[in-house]
């Protein structure tokens, strides 16, 4: 199997390459089944794989011993290995806000953002507010409703809208990895493919 990334939003494309019969028809589909199983399971942290072309290149059968399971077994083991050699990423999805509050309390919010690992984009003055816009991991921003009130004496307020994916930190994957095995971690998704 050879595995690339596809473009963004395109989904999983499984092609088959395979040309002489080397794998007989019906084996392919088996074959995908497995594939789109072992993506969805994930390879990092138990995220699944989005966003990649699968190219079934080669193989070979045996008359008496193959059976659909076993091909299954193989669409599994093979996107398991190339996806080692892939060097995949774990995304996570980063929201644009907007947090409206008065100028005494904009330095808590803005402090307040920096510990959520967020960025400020901006600032702007109007009528005694000031208007804070910043990337921040959606991660980190439950709760924050809460937060930014016992900040600002409830006298902020924000909005949210999802702006991209970023590459999660190394210092949180390994700390993500190490906790899938105990369960669900943080909210966060796919892993991609690098181009």
């Amino acid at each position: 199997m050879k595995i690339e990334p596809n473009e963004k939003g395109k989904g999983i494309e499984v092609i088959n390459e395979i040309v002489g019969g080397v794998i007989p028809k019906e084996y392919i589909k088996p074959i995908t089944a497995g594939i789109l199983e072992a993506a969805n399971n994930g390879v990092v942290a138990g995220y699944p794989v989005i966003d990649f072309k699968a190219r079934i290149v080669d193989g070979s059968f045996h008359e008496v011993d193959s059976s659909e399971i076993a091909f299954k077994m193989a669409g599994i083991f093979a996107f398991k290995d190339a996806m080692a050699k892939a060097k995949p990423i774990l995304l996570e999805p980063i929201m644009k806000i907007e947090v409206t509050v008065p100028e005494e309390f904009q330095g808590d919010i803005m402090g307040d953002i920096n510990r959520r690992r967020g960025h400020i984009q901006g600032m702007d003055q109007r009528e005694g507010a000031c208007i804070v816009t910043a990337m921040v991991p959606l991660e980190t921003m439950f709760g924050y409703a809460t937060d930014i009130r016992s900040l600002s004496k409830g006298r902020a307020s924000y909005s949210m809208e999802p702006s991209h994916f970023d590459q999660v930190p190394a210092q949180l994957l390994t700390k993500l990895i190490e906790t899938s095995n105990k369960g669900p971690g943080p909210r966060l998704t796919p892993v991609l493919c690098p181009p």
